[in-house]
């Protein structure tokens, strides 16, 4: 059976917890930002789990993480 390819474009996002949970990073902080709040740009820094709906597919693109 051949290795499996990992898609590079997601294992550059996706990162694996110690529990083996996938993290990533939120969206909407690129540009605009003079116009969002303190507070939501503070809370946008943090990283977030991915969800169950999601999990499954990700796990395909990064099998190795």
């Amino acid at each position: 059976m051949p290795k499996i390819k990992t898609k590079r474009s997601a294992a550059k996002r996706i990162r694996a917890t110690s529990t083996g949970k996938l993290v990533r990073a939120k969206g909407w902080k690129k540009h605009k930002l003079e116009w969002k709040p303190s507070k939501r740009k503070r809370q946008l820094r943090k990283e977030t789990l991915i969800g169950p709906a999601d999990e499954k597919r990700i796990r395909k693109l990064v099998p190795y993480l």
